[in-house]
């Protein structure tokens, strides 16, 4: 029986392994900058902490979750996303109660039941940021400002920062009713899903991708013409800061989130060389989720990116590289062997990517040699244990010669 991975998930393999590492290795270097430290999150939650806090009416909640119950007859859901944790997480253990911001990230699995296609997949890796107990907006421009640098660090800098505010719960509800009434007559000409939005979450109609639902609504009113003055005043001040920094941005008026608990501030990364699924990095506001959780009032603001498709834009632009060792020891007979294997951890201690032959035939150790990129080769036999010495060959220039066995690791660390 031959086994391959579930629809939807996905193996990841060397050489493309080194984009998701160079892409992890930076998140952590420049988040660190700024203050933020890492925590690790449960992949499984009660299926409430979810549906609490993203919305019963939202796609994922109603389309998209993996939920079962479990041996205790508990119903419990692999995480769709983190914020949803990472709340319950600054709750459960009352972090509230530490100085604010209290400044988090964290990385690893998401999953959610949908088509799969370029770019989405069923399991789905995602770098999250969380911030909290800061309500000015010089926390969010911090937020960009750093989700900027760290793409820049990774070398993605042609990308379009969108942004955007959605109001709060007391201009939203006008906004909602202006929406509501301009689709009013021509709501049955929108996709199925836009039709069930109307009325139940009608913010997300300006997110439909669908070509026809576009055209429609076209012309609908900004949520901008629409914030309360302390909305106006918290985006005004956030653009400035922006501005200030250095950081690029554009508007986007029909720019909202999907999930329920976004206030104030939304923000999107998106490329034009992914396709339909083109936003690598999303984030914005939820100062009233803590709350929803039981926590005190908490402002709070956050991001995640996609490592799958910032992989694809490293890949496109260069493709990638397995990391081949700087020398390969191939041995002839045990005593060999074990010599090889003593110089090996020499080498390596000395910072060094080393790789023993395992002991076939000497022409089958240098083919793989070659095959997997190896600089040097380094030939040790019964002649050579006898001589102290060692023949070694330069693959990549073609040159070869004789090293005493016993200045063999200073040989390597200078060449």
């Amino acid at each position: 029986m031959k086994y391959s991975a579930p629809k939807g998930f996905q193996d990841i393999l060397p050489p493309e392994i080194s984009f998701w590492q160079r892409i992890e290795d930076s998140a952590r270097a420049v988040f660190a900058k700024y203050g933020f430290h890492e925590i690790r999150l449960p992949i499984i939650e009660s299926t409430d902490v979810f549906v609490r806090s993203i919305g019963e009416i939202t796609d994922i909640v109603e389309k998209e979750m993996y939920t079962f119950r479990d041996k205790g007859d508990r119903s419990v859901t692999l995480r769709p996303e983190g914020t949803a944790g990472a709340v319950r997480c600054f709750v459960e253990h009352g972090l509230h109660n530490l100085p604010s911001p209290q400044k988090f990230y964290y990385a690893g699995p998401m999953f959610r039941y949908e088509r799969p296609q370029k770019g989405r997949f069923r399991q789905f890796y995602q770098i999250g940021v969380e911030a909290f107990g800061v309500a000015q907006p010089t926390l969010d421009a911090e937020i960009i400002a750093m989700l900027n640098d760290f793409l820049n660090a990774i070398g993605l800098t042609n990308l379009n920062f969108e942004l955007n505010s959605i109001g709060c719960d007391a201009c939203r509800p006008v906004y909602k009713e202006a929406l509501q009434l301009f689709l009013k007559d021509k709501i049955t000409e929108f996709c199925p899903d836009c039709n069930r939005r109307y009325s139940t979450n009608i913010l997300r109609i300006l997110d439909c991708k669908v070509e026809k639902c576009v055209e429609l609504r076209g012309g609908a009113p900004a949520v901008s013409g629409h914030l309360c003055e302390h909305c106006r005043i918290h985006f005004d001040e956030l653009t400035a800061l922006l501005e200030a920094l250095d950081v690029p941005f554009s508007l986007n008026a029909n720019l909202v989130r999907g999930l329920d608990y976004y206030t104030k501030t939304t923000f999107e990364v998106t490329s034009e060389h992914l396709g339909a699924q083109k936003a690598v990095a999303a984030g914005g506001r939820y100062d009233k989720l803590v709350k929803v959780f039981g926590g005190p009032d908490t402002p709070a603001i956050g991001f995640a990116v996609g490592v799958e498709r910032l992989a694809a834009l490293l890949q496109e632009a260069s493709p990638a590289e397995q990391v081949a060792p700087k020398v390969f020891i191939a041995t002839l007979g045990k005593q060999a062997d074990t010599e090889g294997l003593r110089i090996a951890k020499a080498l390596r201690n000395n910072g060094l990517c080393t790789e023993p032959g395992y002991g076939a035939s000497l022409k089958s150790q240098l083919r793989r040699a070659d095959r997997i990129g190896a600089e040097y080769a380094l030939i040790i036999g019964e002649n050579e244990l006898s001589s102290g010495t060692a023949q070694w060959k330069n693959l990549k220039q073609g040159t070869q010669g004789e090293v005493a066995l016993k200045e063999v690791q200073s040989f390597f660390t200078k060449s």
